[in-house]
């Protein structure tokens, strides 16, 4: 496994972030697909074993049964101070006023309510899940400072927003002394590459980590346009994210990966670990060679020519996955 820095921190991650949204109670969701925690501890223990140091999850995912499920795994499988985890609000977790968004209210109650299902004192990375446009970003920022400076989180960092809306919650950071965002988790791979436009460029400029999540296209880049899966018939978001022109990327993919004779997963993954400023890829597993392709796509080094080939049919698309 290769270790590199957080974006400008000094902390080490992994260069593959295994992703816990399939881990969690099949019944306290909206994703049926997901790993109940018998089925779920295999992959967190396997990940560790393998040099893994990096798993994200959020308050959201299965109703907070993700983060218990993580929790119970580092404490069984792992030191705390070995794991770097990272985790999110933004979601709703209650309905009514005040359930889910940015505000001072929903931040504090909710970092003690994940660290309580964590089962740990802090958190090492605690990101914004979407941007919210009904909470002033002064009093998102400020709240994320106060959390960073009571010890309950180490780093914050960001998901999935406009580069000016990440551009403005930098700047309301520096201009009032208070912690910045170390990280950007942006849409990102081989079928949807808008971030490159605004979003990768002011990353590198502020020394921004880069945490890619959906990597492998929902599963889209390794296999066959036409196949589907258990979750792919039942992923509603995921369907809003991928549409039938992005079929030759799919064929590109494949032809390369053939002619190295390994899994399509590593091919794509490789692709984007060539990509300047890309920290740390989020990978899902449900599967046992997920796993192992993701490792392994770290020391497949593809030539220009196979960068190119992969790239040539992109063309540019509506931006999805704010949502």
């Amino acid at each position: 496994m290769e270790y590199v820095k957080l974006g400008s921190t000094g902390l080490d991650v992994s260069r593959i972030c295994l992703g816990c949204m399939s881990y969690g109670d099949p019944a306290r969701g909206a994703h049926p697909w997901t790993l109940p925690e018998d089925q779920s501890r295999p992959f967190l223990q396997r990940a560790l074993e393998v040099g893994i140091n990096f798993l994200d999850t959020a308050n959201v995912y299965s109703d907070g049964s993700s983060e218990e499920i993580v929790g119970r795994a580092v404490r069984d499988f792992a030191t705390r101070e070995d794991v770097v985890i990272a985790t999110k609000v933004h979601g709703r977790m209650r309905k009514g006023p005040n359930g889910g968004g940015l505000s001072r209210q929903v931040i504090m109650r909710e970092i003690d309510a994940s660290l309580r299902r964590l089962g740990t004192d802090y958190v090492d990375l605690y990101q914004v899940h979407r941007w919210d446009p009904t909470t002033p970003v002064e009093e998102t920022v400020e709240a994320l400072h106060d959390i960073v400076k009571a010890g309950k989180a180490r780093y914050v960092g960001a998901s999935s927003m406009w580069a000016w809306q990440f551009s403005k919650a930098l700047y309301t950071a520096d201009l009032n002394g208070w912690t910045r965002f170390a990280t950007m988790q942006n849409h990102y791979n081989l079928l949807h590459r808008e971030e490159e436009r605004e979003m990768l460029p002011l990353c590198a400029d502020q020394g921004i980590g880069v945490l890619p999540w959906s990597p492998l296209a929902r599963g889209r880049l390794t296999r066959d346009w036409d196949d589907t899966t258990e979750r792919s018939g039942s992923d509603l978001f995921g369907r809003t994210l991928y549409d039938e022109g992005d079929r030759v990327i799919v064929d590109r993919v494949a032809e390369v990966a053939t002619e190295r004779g390994v899994p399509r997963a590593q091919v794509a993954l490789a692709w984007l670990l060539t990509k300047p400023g890309v920290t740390s890829p989020i990978v899902g597993a449900t599967k046992p060679h997920h796993l192992e392709d993701a490792v392994a796509a770290i020391d497949l080094a593809l030539t220009q020519d196979e960068v190119d080939r992969l790239e040539e049919p992109y063309v540019t698309r509506p931006v999805v996955g704010f949502a």
